[in-house]
């Protein structure tokens, strides 16, 4: 996958396992978080936030998403750095208005 140019907020299929208690397992859809210039640079690491379809209404570090005609929720509360061989696939990218939802968000979690 090295090969591949990876971009902030590209949908990926990465290999979460294995993981420790209650860390989002198996290998699923995430949202690549880190920024374009950690991305591309030779970091072999990406920060991702992986997505679930277990829809948690009253989470406020929960992004609602649809992808691919799947409701869905992105997990900010999750976040992660993964080392680049985790990644299987590139799928696609998440919406405008939900990249701005993400980082909305993030914001807010990371706030003083």
């Amino acid at each position: 996958m090295d090969m591949v140019k990876i971009k902030r907020f590209d949908i990926c299929l990465v290999n979460l396992d294995p993981t420790i208690g209650s860390e989002i397992k198996k290998t699923r859809p995430a949202v690549i978080i880190s920024p374009d210039s950690m991305n591309l640079s030779r970091l072999n690491t990406l920060i991702i936030a992986p997505m679930t379809s277990s829809i948690r209404p009253h989470f406020p570090t929960r992004v609602n998403v649809l992808f691919k005609k799947k409701k869905g929720q992105i997990a900010l509360d999750q976040l992660r750095a993964i080392d680049r061989s985790r990644i299987v696939k590139t799928l696609g990218q998440i919406t405008e208005e939900t990249q701005d939802n993400v980082l909305n968000i993030l914001s807010i979690m990371f706030a003083r």
